[in-house]
C-alpha cells in the first residue's frame, strides 16, 4: 500500500515518476508502477494527468498520441498541444473565399514599349516565354505597335485543407444569374410569339369556327389540345418512346437512362463456332464482333450462307444509300440549305431526289452543247470495231481436232530476278552466246560481258579468228546452191560410204597415225608457247592467253598424255630413247 499511495501522491501532484529531463531505461519496478497507474487512472480511481497548461488528459487516449515526438521537443511532457492547430501556421493562410483576380488592367492604354516587358506583346506581367499570344512576325519590341495590357498581378495565396478541396472557391454566383436572365428571356420570347399567333388567329376567324364546332361543345376539342399540348412538352419528350422499347437481349431503364450491350440469343449459334479452323475469321471476344467471312477459306460466297460476317451485313440492305443521303445533307447544310436527316428524312429525301434529276439533266444539256458547238454525233453513235466487219486482229490457228496451235498462248511465267535487260547498245542478253566453252552477246559475238555493242562489225571481227578450213566452210554455207551441185554432193557422200565400208583397217590405221602426228606438233608448238608466255612478265601477258576452253579432240587428248611429263616416274628418263 506504501508503494500505491506514493504513486498515487506523486499523480496528485501532477508529476509523473518516470517523466525525466532525458529518457533514460525504466526498471522492471518502475514500469510494472506505470503500468497499474495506468489502469487505475482508467477506472478513475487515480486523477487524470495534467498537460503544462493544467488541462486533464484522457487516459484512454493511446500514448503515440499524447506523447510529444523526440524531433519536437524530447524533455517535454505528455500533452496534446500539438494536435491542436497552431497560431501562427493559422495566420498565414488567406480568408476563404479569397481568389485570383483575373483579366487585365482597365483604365490604362500604353502606346510605347517599356523596358522588361513581353518581346512578344509588350506587357509588363509576364515575359516572351510564358507570352499567350500568337506569336507575331515583329514583336512589340521592335514595332511598337498594338502592346496588350497588363494583366492583374497575382498575389500568392497561402490556402488551407480545405480552402485547396473546396470546388466553388472563386465561383462568382454573379454568373450563374446570367444565364438564368437570358433563360427568362427565352421563354418571354416564346410567350410574346404564341400571343401574337393567338391574335391572328382570332383576327382571321378560325378560333372562332373552332369553338362552334360540336366536338368543342362536347369536350373533344379540350382534350386533344390538351394532350397535343402534353406531346409537345419537353418533359414528356424525353421519355415519349422509352417505355415502348421491348427488344429480345436489351436492357433498357427509362429512369437510369443506361442500354446494355446487345447479347445473343440462346437459341443462336456463336459466332466463334461457324468455323473451328484458327486460321479463319478472327473472333474478337470483348466485343462480341466477327467482322470477315467464316465460311471465306471452304469457298463459300456471302449469298450462299446464313452469316457472313458483321461487314456483310453492315453493307447490305440501304446502308449505302443511307450513307450517301447523309453526305448530301452535310454537303447541303454547309451551303445554306436547312436540312437534317434525322429531323425532317423526307424533305432530305424529296430535295436529294430533284438534286439528281437535275444534275443529269445539266450534264446532258452540257453534252447537247458541245455537239452542237463541235461536232462529232456520228462518232459517238458508231458500234463497236468487232461488230463493224465482224472481224477482229487476233489470229488463232486450230488444228483438225480443234485445238489451239497458235495465237492464243499463255503468259510466260516471270521471276522475281530482272528479265530483258539491255545494256551498252546491246539487242541480246548476256548468255544468248556460246563459242568454245565461252558465253557472249548473240548480237556482236562479244565474250566480254559489259562491253559496248559493235553489231555486225563485232561478228566479222570474230569471224576472222577462225580458221581457213573453218573460214571456206563457212563461205560455202553462205553461198546459195544450186540443184545441180546438192545432188553432186548427195553421189560424192555414197560414193565416200561405199569407199569407207569397201576400206581396209590398214588405211583407217594411217589416218589416224597422221590425225596423231598433227596433234602431237600441236601439243609440242602449245608447250613452246606456255614456256614463252610463263618466262613473260605476268604485266605485259594478256588475260586466258596459257589457257583454251575449247573441248580438246580424243587425238589431241592422246597427244597430251604422250607429252605430259612426270617427274616422279620412274620410267621418265627412259621417254625420249
Amino acid at each position: 500500500m506504501s508503494d500505491g499511495t506514493d504513486i498515487m501522491a506523486n499523480s496528485g501532484g501532477g508529476v509523473d515518476p518516470t517523466g525525466m529531463d532525458e529518457p533514460k531505461k525504466m526498471t522492471r519496478e518502475d514500469w510494472r508502477k506505470k503500468k497499474e497507474l495506468e489502469e487505475q487512472r482508467k477506472l478513475g480511481n487515480a486523477p487524470a494527468e495534467v498537460d503544462e497548461e493544467g488541462k486533464d488528459i484522457n487516459p484512454h487516449i493511446p500514448q503515440y498520441i499524447s506523447s510529444v515526438p523526440w524531433y519536437v521537443d524530447p524533455s517535454k511532457r505528455p500533452t496534446l498541444k500539438h494536435q491542436r492547430p497552431q497560431d501562427e501556421k493559422q495566420r498565414e493562410y488567406t480568408i476563404m473565399g479569397d481568389w485570383y483576380k483575373k483579366g487585365v488592367k482597365e483604365g490604362t492604354i500604353v502606346t510605347k514599349y517599356r523596358q522588361g516587358a513581353c518581346e512578344n506583346c509588350g506587357a509588363m506581367t509576364h515575359k516572351k516565354k510564358d507570352c499567350f499570344e500568337r506569336p507575331r512576325r515583329i514583336g512589340a519590341k521592335f514595332s511598337g505597335a498594338n502592346i496588350a495590357q497588363d494583366e492583374f498581378e497575382q498575389p500568392q495565396l497561402m490556402l488551407d485543407y480545405d480552402g485547396k478541396r473546396d470546388r466553388w472557391n472563386g465561383y462568382n454566383p454573379e454568373e450563374h444569374m446570367k444565364i438564368v436572365e437570358e433563360h427568362a428571356k427565352v421563354d418571354l420570347a416564346k410567350r410574346t410569339l404564341k400571343a401574337q399567333k393567338l391574335q391572328e388567329e382570332l383576327a382571321s376567324g378560325k378560333l372562332s369556327e373552332q369553338v362552334s364546332s360540336p366536338r368543342h361543345q362536347w369536350g373533344e376539342e379540350d382534350q386533344n389540345a390538351q394532350t397535343e399540348r402534353d406531346r409537345n412538352s419537353e418533359d414528356e419528350d424525353e421519355d415519349k418512346y422509352a417505355d415502348d422499347i421491348d427488344m429480345p437481349g436489351q436492357n433498357f431503364d427509362s429512369k437510369r437512362r443506361i442500354t446494355v450491350r446487345n447479347l445473343r440469343i440462346r437459341e443462336d449459334t456463336a459466332k466463334y463456332l461457324r468455323n473451328l479452323n484458327p486460321n479463319s475469321a478472327y473472333y474478337d471476344p470483348k466485343t462480341r464482333a466477327m467482322r470477315e467471312n467464316p465460311y471465306a477459306d471452304a469457298g463459300k460466297n456471302a449469298d450462299e450462307v446464313c452469316y457472313a460476317g458483321d461487314n456483310f451485313v453492315r453493307y447490305t440492305g440501304d446502308t449505302i444509300s443511307m450513307a450517301q443521303t447523309q453526305l448530301f445533307a452535310w454537303e447541303a447544310y454547309e451551303k445554306g440549305s436547312d436540312v437534317h436527316l434525322q429531323a425532317d428524312p423526307t424533305k432530305l429525301e424529296v430535295l436529294c431526289k430533284s438534286f439528281k434529276v437535275k444534275k443529269e439533266d445539266f450534264k446532258e444539256e452540257q453534252k447537247k452543247s458541245i455537239l452542237e458547238k463541235y461536232g462529232g454525233q456520228a462518232h459517238l453513235d458508231v458500234p463497236p470495231v468487232e461488230l463493224l466487219l465482224a472481224q477482229t486482229e487476233d489470229y488463232v490457228e486450230y488444228s483438225r481436232h480443234g485445238t489451239v496451235i497458235k495465237g492464243q498462248e499463255k503468259a510466260v511465267a516471270r521471276s522475281k530476278y530482272e528479265e530483258d535487260v539491255l545494256l551498252n547498245n546491246h539487242t541480246c542478253i548476256w548468255g544468248s552466246y556460246w563459242k568454245d566453252g565461252r558465253w557472249g552477246y548473240k548480237c556482236c559475238h562479244s565474250f566480254v560481258k559489259m562491253s559496248y555493242c559493235t553489231g555486225e562489225a563485232g561478228k566479222d571481227m570474230s569471224n576472222t579468228d577462225l580458221c581457213e578450213e573453218e573460214l571456206a566452210a563457212v563461205e560455202e554455207i553462205s553461198k546459195p546452191k544450186t540443184l545441180v551441185e546438192i545432188h553432186q554432193e548427195k553421189m560424192k557422200k555414197k560414193k565416200k560410204k561405199h569407199r569407207k565400208s569397201g576400206s581396209d583397217s590398214e588405211g583407217e590405221e594411217k589416218k589416224k597415225q597422221e590425225t596423231l602426228k598433227k596433234a602431237l606438233n600441236a601439243e609440242e608448238a602449245r608447250l613452246k608457247h606456255v614456256e614463252e608466255m610463263l618466262q613473260m612478265d605476268e604485266r605485259k601477258r594478256s588475260y586466258n592467253s596459257v589457257y583454251e576452253t575449247r573441248e580438246p579432240t580424243e587425238e589431241e587428248m592422246e597427244a597430251y598424255r604422250m607429252k605430259r611429263q612426270r617427274p616422279d616416274d620412274p620410267m621418265a628418263s627412259f621417254l625420249g630413247q
